[in-house]
């Protein structure tokens, strides 16, 4: 065993006592070590679901571990790689599995000019009334391209934000043979510039960039608190805005509230559409499930659809995974599986469904402060107690829906106009102040929104 694949067995020793057997197996059994140069491991998946998966939900914990063997390893990249037979041999040995459970390898479909990926097109993509506007905008642009610039989806993790923007960028770059497209997400153009910097090659970053018809970017929050990246990406923004190139930006947050970003950014990104993604209703997400079980071309009933449908809440990214697994499964017993498999494999994923009363969360708020609940309700000026009752207003109406007027109402009979001031002046704070960020971050984390 050379030295790169013990970090490798240990690392994934380390690994598999944090996670559970099922993620193990289903995650990690088929990585292995590819290389590792200038403090980069670069690390071999099957396809590139698991090479996602990996990235954003188990990323930071795989660079803690392995760090523990070698601390000269500053980053991972996941390259989706066929294994040879006698690496394939040779990590086997060294993991513990249970059982073929792993899905075909895909091939890597990373077109290499434009750097999009051809399996996100709009055949594949789900459109519902959680991301129907952002859909309509995309189109928009692909029938006009530098119309609405920038086009600018955010929404939390998951939701299909890069598959939006990358179906978008192919099907524009089928539309249009003139154009040239590039992908690109905000930490790849960060690595670009701080590698041109070094090289004494920044004009030809800047060239590189400057010169595409149309730049799609990804994670733009990345930008947070970086001030020469923000300057390099403000002044590239500015030369392709004025020459009429299509912009497409994503993020998990709507602008305004990207904490470090300079307002110069904000107001360039305020100029085109900005749009976000939220989560899959009921109807979406059983469409969304019908779609990639076709895809898979796994067996799954109606009434399996229902059930996982009206259970699971979660993003996009958690419904494939669970039919991830579904699809396991089924290949493993060459059937459909029953309701009461399902529910069984899945028991784990299910969290019970919160209905909490307005004035239950009131009291939990109230005690996050440290302020008794009845206090909210009072007709009193103290800073702290309308501080609290503003993030109670805000709160109620931002992951609650419940109207303006209703607000008033149930807190103390207050008029709407209050409520609204409330919610905009917590929106506002929540801008450039970090505290307060954290702060809604824990109370949703309580509230379970």
């Amino acid at each position: 065993m050379n030295t790169l694949e013990k970090t490798w067995k240990d690392t994934l020793t380390e690994i598999e006592l944090e996670i559970s057997r099922p993620n193990f197996n289903t995650w990690f059994k088929k990585t292995f070590p590819i290389k590792q140069e200038d403090g980069v491991f670069y690390l071999g998946v099957p396809n590139e679901f698991n090479k996602e998966w990996l990235y954003t939900k188990f990323h930071k914990m795989i660079l803690e571990k392995i760090r523990k063997f070698d601390e000269g390893i500053k980053s991972i990249e996941y390259i989706v790689k066929r294994q040879s037979t006698q690496e394939s041999t040779t990590i086997t040995k060294n993991i513990e599995t249970i059982g073929n459970n792993s899905l075909p390898l895909e091939k890597n479909s990373v077109n290499k000019s434009s750097n999009l990926n051809e399996k996100y097109s709009f055949q594949s993509f789900v459109v519902g009334p959680f991301n129907e506007i952002a859909y309509s905008a995309s189109q928009a642009i692909i029938k006009k391209p530098g119309e609405y610039n920038p086009l600018f989806i955010y929404g939390p993790t998951g939701l299909g934000k890069t598959h939006l923007i990358q179906a978008t960028g192919n099907k524009m770059k089928g539309n249009y043979d003139h154009l040239e497209v590039f992908y690109t997400s905000s930490e790849k153009f960060s690595q670009d510039y701080v590698n041109a910097l070094k090289n004494n090659s920044i004009i030809n970053f800047k060239n590189k960039y400057r010169n595409y018809d149309v730049l799609i970017m990804d994670d733009i929050q990345f930008f947070s608190g970086k001030e020469k990246l923000q300057e390099e990406l403000f002044h590239l923004f500015n030369i392709l805005y004025e020459k009429g190139k299509q912009i497409i930006f994503s993020s998990d947050k709507h602008p305004n509230y990207i904490i470090g970003l300079e307002d110069r950014l904000r107001s360039r990104f305020s100029q085109g559409m900005i749009i976000d993604v939220t989560k899959p209703d009921y109807e979406s997400r059983a469409a969304l499930l019908k779609t990639k079980a076709t895809q898979k071309k796994t067996a799954i009933s109606d009434e399996v659809i229902d059930y996982l449908a009206s259970n699971l809440e979660g993003n996009i990214r958690e419904l494939e995974g669970i039919l991830n697994a579904i699809s396991i499964q089924t290949e493993l017993r060459a059937r459909k599986l029953t309701i009461s498999e399902v529910k069984s494999l899945i028991k784990n994923n299910i969290k019970p469904k919160k209905h909490l009363a307005l004035e239950e969360i009131i009291k939990i708020i109230a005690g996050f402060y440290s302020i008794a609940p009845e206090q909210i309700y009072e007709k009193t000026r103290k800073k702290e107690i309308v501080y609290v009752r503003q993030v109670v207003m805000y709160i109620l109406r931002e992951y609650f829906n419940i109207s303006y007027p209703a607000i008033g109402k149930e807190i103390g009979g207050r008029d709407h106009t209050t409520v609204i001031h409330s919610y905009d002046k917590v929106s506002q704070n929540l801008k450039d102040d970090p505290n307060l960020n954290k702060e809604i971050e824990q109370l949703r984390a309580v509230l379970d929104v």
